[in-house]
């Protein structure tokens, strides 16, 4: 039977944590891990349906979404419970009966019994190695050292290490296979050194990113307080009045009160959605550091340099993510601040007054577009600019004032257009062909397996919260959803039998608004929720940067364009603008935006107006 020392030598160590396996699983592609490090990686990747495995990463489904689930590697499981119940004997010894082993040399890597530890300590080349109790190894309190003995040349130390195999290897066989065979070495102390410089930036960038995002939890705290004092001023005016008019006015006090408490959990709900969200983005990213920076306890070989690489890719990946955004808190202390207790001040005594918004809507610009009758869209871009499709080609980009700022893809009928958190854009042009440019409006090589414009018809572009690109059909009252990289669509959405020529997607569910000369919205089992719709009327929606949603309704013969606000749920909380008198177009064809400043771009076939 195989040594304590040769068994602990093969693959009884997780690639991720480094140790004995516990309660090994097993994926499909036969790579084994411990049951936690399995749980610690899903929890890195909070989004994904599948679990990729951190050595080979390929991709599978959990049964039943539970790494619990997996099966286990009973065998392997056996042996490494074998493995630590079994007497340890000394190493150097060259008897034939061996001594049990009372110490391990960390530097050495050798297993000593009392009289070979003592002839250990008493040479001078070895006074400085660590030499630990054996009960400290068997607990796992310290690490077993990695022999890097070569298996060609026993004596030789594996000083070196190959990247193209990725694996060390000793000077005579560096020089004999790998050189020969043009592969890349290196020293192993520098490989290692490299490694351990990653996990220092890298920690150094987690240190950044949670500074950051607990500022932004702060800054969450700071507009609840502000909302206070806001709630705190509108109840100590109800009872200023309500003490003139005594008991009299009881019912309408507490009438009054009851608009406010709805209200205040209202902006309450929003603002811990959003602390929730960041909560959850500092546990992901503290437990990718985690994974991460076990990395530095031994050096990295095989199957554990490969799931450290792969681990440090996603942590490289999220630390990219944008920085938390101020302004949704912001904007939603600023709605409420716009609410004011009004009271009656003469007549009416009994009624108190009224809880109201003094926010007061008009058009701030009222432009022609460059080209007349061509308007296909318009998105909201990522640097505060309304971007105004064509679809006798380009994309004009309009500040908050109304000024055209530039004029981009001059060559391209655009149909639709939107934008990824990236800032990357994503374009469907007239022919029903989907394209992703960089933030710089070039092109990128990714191909999307769409259908053309005669097969599939017309309709809206979005892109939801997973950074998926959702692509609707006229014809098929269907929408196709497709990931960044291209290719075949993903799966598709029904649409409950309303056709997507308009589409819009939440920021934070998976809910979405169709316009179909009606307003509807669809949960996330594509379920119809709710629909809006008014005699004589169109209805043109858009999701704004809170998730509330504006609807523009427009009597075209009439020329009249009233805007009112709803809630997620399509609840009316107040109107904006009533019956604005435009310009009229030659078909019934209009768009609804958002500025990221709260400003309102409403466009037809060639005019554009915003409203402050």
């Amino acid at each position: 039977m195989a040594t304590f020392h040769q068994i602990s030598s093969q693959n009884l160590e997780c690639p991720i944590c480094l140790t004995f396996f516990n309660q090994p699983k097993s994926l499909t592609c036969s790579h084994t891990f411990c049951k936690k490090c399995l749980q610690r990686v899903l929890q890195t990747q909070p989004h994904q349906q599948t679990l990729k495995c951190p050595v080979c990463r390929k991709g599978m489904s959990l049964p039943s979404g539970d790494v619990e689930n997996l099966q286990t590697n009973i065998p392997l499981s056996s042996l490494v419970d074998e493995v630590k119940n079994k007497s340890l004997t000394c190493t150097v010894c060259e008897i034939d009966e061996k001594l049990p082993a009372l110490s391990y040399c960390q530097d050495c890597g050798k297993y000593m019994c009392k009289s070979c530890e003592n002839g250990h300590s008493s040479w001078k080349p070895f006074s400085n190695h660590k030499v630990v109790p054996v009960s400290e190894v068997l607990s796992e309190k310290v690490p077993l050292k990695r022999r890097r003995k070569c298996k060609e040349h026993p004596n030789d130390d594996e000083e070196y290490f190959c990247k193209d195999c990725q694996e060390y290897v000793c000077l005579r066989c560096g020089m004999s296979r790998h050189l020969q065979a043009g592969h890349q070495i290196e020293e192993a102390a520098i490989h290692e050194e490299k490694i351990m410089e990653n996990i220092k930036e890298l920690n150094k960038k987690v240190k950044s990113k949670k500074t950051s995002i607990e500022n932004h939890i702060q800054f969450i705290e700071t507009q609840r307080n502000e909302i206070a004092i806001m709630i705190r001023k509108l109840n100590d005016d109800i009872d200023k009045t309500y003490e003139e008019y005594m008991q009299l006015l009881s019912a309408r006090r507490e009438e009054l009160k009851s608009q406010v408490k709805h209200w205040s959990e209202k902006f309450e709900k929003e603002l811990q959605v959003m602390e929730e969200e960041s909560r959850q983005t500092n546990s992901h990213m503290n437990a990718m550091e985690e994974l991460v920076t076990n990395g530095m306890k031994v050096p990295l070989e095989k199957e554990a340099l490969f799931a450290h690489e792969t681990l440090c890719e996603n942590l490289k990946s999220f630390l990219g993510q944008d920085e938390p955004d101020d302004q949704l808190p912001r904007g939603v202390t600023e709605r409420a601040q716009k609410y004011v207790f009004r009271r009656y001040e003469e007549g009416n005594e009994l009624c108190l007054g009224e809880l109201e918004s003094y926010m007061c809507w008009d058009v701030k610009a009222d432009v022609g577009l460059p080209r007349q009758n061509s308007m296909a869209g318009i998105a909201r871009a990522p640097d505060g600019k309304m971007a105004v499709g064509s679809s006798k080609g380009g994309i004009h980009l309009y500040s908050p004032h109304g000024e055209l700022q530039q004029t981009v893809l001059k060559h391209v009928n655009v149909s639709k257009t939107g934008f990824m958190s990236n800032g990357r854009s994503v374009v469907r042009d007239t022919t029903g062909k989907v394209s992703l440019y960089t933030p710089q409006w070039e092109k990128l090589d990714v191909t999307f397996e769409t259908m053309s414009h005669d097969e599939g018809g017309s309709g809206g572009l979005a892109i939801d919260r997973d950074e998926n690109i959702l692509v609707g059909y006229r014809n098929l009252k269907k929408i196709l959803v497709f990931t960044p990289q291209g290719g075949k669509a993903a799966k598709y959405k029904k649409c409950d039998g309303y056709t997507p020529l308009q589409l819009f997607s939440f920021h934070t569910t998976r809910q979405l608004i169709l316009c179909d000369s009606v307003v509807v919205c669809l949960d996330g089992r594509e379920k119809k929720q709710k629909v809006l719709k008014k005699e004589c009327m169109s209805a043109y929606p858009a999701v704004c940067r809170d998730d509330s949603v504006i609807v523009a309704w427009v009597k075209h013969e009439e020329c009249l364009v009233s805007i009112d606000r709803y809630t997620r749920d399509l609840e009316h909380t107040h109107s904006l603008i009533t019956d604005f008198q435009i310009q009229k177009p030659v078909r019934n064809w209009y768009y609804l935006q958002e500025f990221d400043r709260g400003e309102i771009a409403f466009c037809t076939l060639d005019r554009l107006y915003i409203f402050d």
